[in-house]
């Protein structure tokens, strides 16, 4: 099978699996000695696990592909699960074992089963006996009385749970990799392998951005937005492709990839993990941030408190891991029966344990924290949501109404999230609104929570993070006994402080509210550039070694060809009719059935038409020197068109259409690679006539036509074996493309220059250099200084004029799909005295008022805004705005 050319360097964000693997394959061959040393076996079976679209498979071809480098030959199989499956009873099993058997022979080789639920399911008794016997045959196969040997087993899966307990123990599948989403630095690696051939590369601030935004994406996600992202670019700078049927010429310089465009293709893309359950971690809104930026910084700090693990995802350059081995070096060896005379008290108790020195990593005693808001603030969602987002390191398994009762159990759905959380510790169990929670389920469900909640070890990493609208006080008792508001395990959220507000509103009052409306009226549009029509594309340059696997398909096929040409020669030579056409009978063309068998010999023949011309050759070779001037000349050519007809007739009958077609593709392909006929090195010594390739039927037509009026029907017979000519002129296309890059090099700092020529008329379209950059410029300077005046005016009407024609502006003009846009200038009043009275009565009436009114409050704003947006006095905005504030104060 072909695998594509991916290794372990375009895997991002996967290191410990990688080295994981490298242990269980690369390292047995690299390094033999290690193992044979301390007579150890590598793990022989992992299980790759995970939601979709985070590398199972992709880590599985990079596998592949680094085991076949150098001196190094794996094997690799692959096989999907439902691929194993037959209808025959027995069959699955045989092919199981047959696949085994393969393995070992041509061993070291890795198995790798995709979708491996499929083919071992759970067994129960509402399973079918097929099933139950196919995972039996796996089993046995995979750790049974015979060794296996040097075979890795690798099986993925996005459900765990359905896979048949048996097979996850060691001797089978000994390591299970879980494959989360990918944190915001696996995130930022993924972006960089995808772009790492761009011209230019992002920056590493965008990349930064960009894995901050992408929360919920997995690999694939970021995959399908970087190639969104281009097609943006390409729909940006080229509309005209979308109108035309033919290819056109473009300047892939002219292509510049933007930043808005990763904007864009996320507003297209729809990441996986969200279209079935949406990740609960994400960042807080740009609106939201100046409210609640503050409080969340205070939980964070909280939160290290009680679950000090929190501080391995904060910090960017701290490394997870589990349970460290000691490794003091004054620890005896095994081998010693005392320990020296170095050795404490206090380390006898430690050699051969796990080391649970406080200095070793952090150390969580039933971690658990809520977080209370006052009733409809909505302050908790979003926080939550927020340090969720800022501990994505670690695994998150959300237990809301929706998660636990999309199944038929929610019973079993709750046990099993429950023990993945414990088994991939530290982990976060997140219950949203856990008083409404307890009030929906049922007792039993109650019983299974806090039955398992307390069954987890006491110093387990595992946090049960919850939200609630009701006071700590007012809970239910069990929930209440959960969270110790003792030992800071209950957060309040407070009230946004006035500053926070004015922070909140600032930039909607003073800003946005005095923009300037957008200029329709003087914008004048040039239309798009004429693009002509490109000439058809070169074939692409094949590689070494690709060209040699042509090479020998192309020889096999030819080589069937030979032996189907051969078999029909040698039926013509046997047939007594045809023994007169054995030898030539022009000497200066000669051509006769020992010479066609030559030919076949010397490979000349690379289609069966070639074969006929030679044919057609004889024959009229034949009509011309052999008139009908007696009966024996008439018998003569009588055979000559018997010969004619029954090659034609066998190769007509019997030779497959589709062969011929793909023989006429080699002989043009070895044409346009100038290809020469190669003569076989057994037939080097072989004495032959000079013949030509291929047979000159043209001049003997002409000589036929002189002498024999027979020879149009035997021109007739081989004018129906050629192809008309295919080649379409393209000097009219070449010449538009020289003379266009003549004029880029000729003009390249001033001005680019492309010229459409057709029969009746020329085009030249002009444009600027720079078409291709539109800068949407910044805040206008007069809106800065409005800013920093505040209310300083003392109720004087401010006339400010935004002139967009600035000498930074002449710089780089501004250009939109091909299309110059000039813009005037454009006056504008506004009053920031009263806008600053509008702010300040805004945070007076948003004093005591929850959170979800003061957003209720800018949304309303914001649609007034929208409303006036063309409005070039603002005084009408003003006096909406206060109508809006002036409704909430009454509320």
């Amino acid at each position: 099978m072909q695998i594509d050319a991916v290794q372990f360097d375009g895997v991002g964000g996967l290191s410990e699996h990688i080295s994981s693997l490298k242990e269980m394959v690369i390292f047995p061959l690299l390094y033999p000695e290690i193992f044979e040393r301390l007579k150890i076996e590598p793990p022989r079976g992992c299980l790759f696990y995970g939601p979709p679209g985070t590398g199972k498979t992709l880590l599985a071809r990079a596998l592949a592909n680094e085991c076949s480098q150098g001196d190094m030959r794996v094997t690799f199989f692959m096989r999907k699960g439902a691929e194993c499956l037959s209808k025959w009873i027995g069959e699955s099993e045989r092919q199981l074992r047959l696949l085994f058997e393969q393995a070992y022979q041509m061993r070291p080789s890795i198995i790798f089963f995709d979708e491996i639920d499929a083919l071992a399911p759970v067994r129960s008794g509402k399973q079918d006996q097929v099933h139950s016997s196919i995972v039996g045959t796996l089993l046995t196969l995979m750790d049974g009385l015979d060794s296996r040997g040097e075979i890795v087993v690798i099986g993925a899966t996005n459900r765990l749970d359905s896979i048949d307990p048996a097979l996850r123990r060691p001797g089978r599948f000994e390591r299970e990799f879980r494959f989360n989403l990918p944190n915001k630095e696996a995130r930022k690696e993924i972006f960089k392998i995808h772009t790492r051939d761009w011209n230019p590369k992002p920056s590493d601030n965008l990349l930064e951005e960009l894995a901050e935004e992408c929360v919920g994406y997995c690999g694939a996600d970021i995959k399908a937005l970087c190639a969104e992202t281009g097609l943006c670019a390409l729909r940006d700078r080229y509309p005209q492709l979308y109108e035309s049927r033919e290819r056109l010429q473009i300047n892939m310089d002219l292509i510049k990839i933007k930043a808005n465009y990763f904007s864009m293709a996320m507003q297209k893309t729809v990441p996986a993990s969200q279209r079935t359950v949406p990740s609960p971690g994400r960042a807080l809104s740009a609106i939201s941030k100046p409210l609640l930026k503050n409080t969340l910084e205070r939980i964070l700090q909280a939160l290290q408190r009680v679950f000090p693990h929190a501080e391995l995802a904060l910090k960017k350059d701290q490394q997870q891991g589990n349970y460290v081995i000691d490794s003091d070096e004054e620890s005896p060896s095994v081998s010693e029966e005392k320990p020296t005379h170095k050795t404490s008290d206090h380390k006898k108790a430690e050699i051969c344990t796990f080391s649970r020195n406080p200095c070793d990593q952090p150390t969580s005693y039933r971690p658990r924290f809520l977080l209370v808001e006052e009733p409809e603030s909505g302050q908790a969602y979003d926080l939550a949501a927020a340090v969720i987002h800022s501990l994505e390191n670690f695994p998150i398994y959300t237990l809301d109404t929706p998660t636990l009762f999309v199944c038929t159990s929610p019973d079993e759905r709750c046990i099993q999230l429950m023990r993945e959380a414990q088994r991939t510790a530290p982990s976060i169990i997140y219950i949203p609104q856990i008083p409404s929670w307890w009030e929906s389920v049922g007792p039993t469900l109650k019983s299974v929570f806090t039955t398992l909640l307390q069954n987890i070890p006491r110093f387990t990493p595992v946090l049960l993070l919850a939200t609630s609208d009701v006071q700590h006080r007012d809970l239910p008792e069990e929930i209440k006994a959960l969270f110790n508001n003792e030992y800071e395990e209950v957060f309040k959220i407070p009230r946004p402080t006035c500053a926070e507000r004015r922070h909140f509103f600032e930039d909607l009052i003073m800003k946005q509210a005095a923009q300037p409306p957008a200029s329709k009226n003087n914008t004048a549009w040039q239309p798009l550039e004429v693009l002509p029509i490109a000439p058809p594309p070169k074939p692409r340059q094949l590689t070494e070694e690709e060209l040699r696997q042509v090479k020998e398909e192309e020889e096999d096929t030819l080589r069937e060809l030979r032996i189907y040409l051969r078999d029909v020669a040698h039926r013509l030579v046997v047939d007594r009719r045809f023994r007169p056409f054995m030898k030539p009978v022009d000497p200066e063309e000669p051509m006769d059935l020992s010479t066609v068998l030559s030919k076949i010999d010397m490979h000349q023949y690379l289609t069966a038409e070639d074969f006929l011309k030679d044919i057609d050759l004889i024959c009229s070779n034949a009509l011309q020197y052999n008139s009908y001037k007696s009966p024996e000349d008439g018998l003569l050519s009588h055979k000559a068109y018997a010969l004619s007809d029954t090659a034609y007739s066998i190769v007509r009958h019997e030779l497959d259409k589709d062969f011929e077609q793909r023989c006429q593709e080699i002989k043009e392909s070895r044409k346009e690679r100038g290809c020469k006929k190669t003569v076989p090195k057994c037939n080097e010594k072989m004495e032959m006539p000079a013949v030509p390739v291929d047979a000159s039927t043209p001049c003997s037509n002409e000589k036929s036509k002189r002498k024999h009026k027979t020879k149009e029907d035997s021109s007739s017979i081989a004018a129906q074996m050629k192809n008309p000519s295919q080649d379409t002129p393209v000097e009219e296309h070449e010449n538009v493309l020289q003379g266009q890059q003549k004029t880029g090099t000729e003009n390249e700092r001033d001005k680019v220059t492309l010229v459409a020529e057709s029969s009746t008329e020329r085009k030249s379209v002009i444009l600027s250099e720079h078409s291709d950059i539109r800068k949407a410029s910044g805040m206008p300077d007069w809106q800065k200084a409005g800013t920093s005046e505040d209310g300083h005016s003392n109720d004087s009407q401010v006339h400010h004029t935004n002139c967009v024609g600035c000498s930074q502006v002449d710089e780089q003009p501004q250009v939109c799909d091909g299309k110059a846009m000039k813009i005037h200038t454009q006056e504008v009043s506004v009053d920031y005295s009263e806008l600053k009275q509008v702010l300040d009565s805004i945070i007076v009436a948003t004093e005591n008022v929850s959170m979800s009114c003061m957003e209720r409050l800018y949304a309303v704003l914001s649609q007034c805004i929208y409303q006036h947006r063309e409005d070039d006095d603002k005084t009408e905005l003003v006096r909406a705005m206060k109508k809006e504030i002036a409704t909430l104060s009454c509320l």
